[in-house]
């Protein structure tokens, strides 16, 4: 029998069982049909639909839990964007991580001008501290941005060629989004794509030292410290 103090206040299932769907959703590459198909082989009976408003509902605030968890870290910023397709239109995710590969912040927009690079740096300077160095590709925008950005007049931006740029960490860290975007067939809406690339970045840098290229015993303490986060955050549901 599941108590009610275990389950959010108008859901039937605990909040283990939500924080799971959740995590099977944003973490592997997989759709609702399928977490609900996990969900039955362990006794749990849900439809695709119940997977999705949890996502829907849940998904924002847990991802929020795990960005004020993390350390705020990241004395160089790799800034860039990759272009993605919705209904016909092109618009931009513009991303940046730290110098150790973790995702600091996303932000998809329509345009690829100086005004959304404002965007983009203002964000980060709201969360994060003032880096040593900002490494960006060519695009003019950044540079019109940081111009008129007084926070980072101190930091040493680095701009980076085309063919040097092929190698650069932020480039490599596009590819689990891009990954997912061929996976759903590409996204469909601004706010609920944003919504969604939000906690697929926070969930990807709770799992990120869990790869395979990680030696195995190290890697079995990072998938026991993540997931052990990842329950404490479930269990904080309202």
């Amino acid at each position: 029998m599941i108590e009610a103090s275990e389950s959010p206040r108008g859901y039937r299932f605990p909040k283990l069982v939500i924080g799971h769907a959740v995590y099977l959703y944003h973490r592997l590459p997989i759709s609702y049909r399928d977490v609900q198909e996990l969900l039955f082989k362990r006794g749990i009976e849900v439809s695709h639909e119940t997977v999705r408003t949890w996502c829907v509902r849940f998904g924002p605030d847990l991802a929020e839990a795990l960005r004020q968890r993390k350390p705020r870290r990241g004395h160089v910023w790799h800034l860039d964007e990759m272009r993605i397709v919705m209904g016909g239109v092109t618009h931009w995710l513009w991303r940046a991580v730290n110098g150790y590969g973790d995702v600091l912040d996303v932000l998809l927009q329509k345009t690829r001008c100086k005004q959304a690079a404002r965007r983009c740096l203002q964000r980060l300077l709201d969360e994060q501290e003032i880096p040593e160095q900002v490494v960006i590709d060519g695009l003019r925008s950044y540079g019109a941005a940081i111009r008129e950005t007084p926070e980072l007049s101190c930091a040493l931006h680095i701009r980076v060629s085309a063919a040097e740029r092929q190698n650069n960490l932020i480039e490599q860290s596009h590819r689990p989004t891009r990954d997912r975007e061929h996976q759903q067939r590409g996204f469909r809406g601004l706010e609920r794509a944003q919504a969604f690339l939000f906690i697929h970045a926070e969930v990807g840098n709770l799992f990120r030292y869990t790869r395979a290229r990680t030696i195995a015993r190290l890697r079995r303490r990072n998938w026991l410290c993540a997931f052990g986060s990842w329950g404490e955050l479930s269990l904080s549901i309202p």
